[in-house]
């Protein structure tokens, strides 16, 4: 892929943390000359079982290296990119693993690439992708996994972050979630079936349009998207002017300090990309 493609050239800078120190990142981020990638995979319970040998961090860079090698094929759209990439993924280690288990490993995955005068996205689940156009701030995120959120059982709510009783209902809560993931009328990530790569929401805009991208998990977006502390606009400014690790930085300031008031996971892996694009 090009980074300097006829007039326009990409600056790419990125941070990404994992939710505690003593645990694999399950985030994957790259960056090529002229294209970048964020991959948030899809977490295990402790105790749950997966039928994979190898796990979600394992799964998040194979595709993710995957994607990123599919994606220098500038005449193969995004969505066959990643189709491909989880083909390549499956075959790796479909002969070890239950690839048909509901909880093998699955991931978001956020991509965007120069091609010619035009920038090329795709987004697969949840982990947002904004662009500062000329005239607008644009987020293209896929909520359609909000519409199967339910409520956390009773044995979540009711007993301590870690008990067995906690874990017990995390399972349950999640076995529920995993019924709705890649089928007709649910939502989609990027897991064994390549059919899922269709579902991704895709676009392209004129590069000339374009001063930035952040590529974002969404344990980078919660200052906006949960915590409510930021807008877009004031994501895209500290991430201009200080770059994706103090925006990591600040995040795990507020969920050390507010954990007890945001239900749902304390700390997540948080993972920012930040593309500046310019003319040369």
């Amino acid at each position: 892929m090009p980074g300097v493609y006829d007039q326009f050239a990409m600056d790419v800078c990125f941070a990404s943390s994992p939710q505690h120190a003593d645990v694999l990142n399950e985030d994957f981020v790259a960056a090529t000359s002229g294209g970048a990638v964020v991959i948030d995979g899809a977490g295990t319970p402790e105790g749950a079982d997966s039928g994979c040998v190898h796990g979600v961090a394992w799964y998040s860079r194979a595709v993710g290296y995957a994607l990123v090698a599919r994606m220098a094929e500038l005449e193969r759209p995004l969505h066959d990119c990643l189709a491909q990439a989880i083909i390549h993924v499956r075959d790796l280690h479909r002969a070890d693993c239950d690839l048909g288990h509901p909880g093998t490993p699955s991931s978001t995955v956020t991509a965007i690439r120069e091609n010619g005068d035009r920038l090329d996205y795709l987004v697969l689940a949840d982990s947002p992708l904004v662009l500062d156009l000329a005239d607008r701030i644009e987020v293209i995120c896929d909520h359609r996994v909000d519409a199967f959120q339910r409520e956390m059982p009773a044995s979540m709510r009711e007993n301590p972050l870690g008990s067995a009783e906690y874990r017990a209902g995390l399972r349950e809560y999640i076995a529920e979630w995993r019924r709705h993931r890649n089928v007709e009328g649910g939502f989609w990530v990027a897991s064994s079936q390549p059919d899922a790569a269709a579902h991704a929401l895709t676009g392209t805009v004129p590069l000339a349009d374009v001063s930035a991208a952040a590529l974002l998990s969404d344990g980078a977006s919660r200052l906006v998207d949960r915590f409510g502390l930021l807008s877009w606009r004031d994501l895209l400014d500290l991430l201009d002017n200080q770059g994706p690790a103090e925006l990591v930085r600040r995040v795990r300031d507020v969920e050390r300090n507010t954990a007890e008031q945001y239900p749902g996971k304390a700390h997540d892996d948080a993972t920012a990309a930040y593309c500046r694009f310019g003319r040369l």
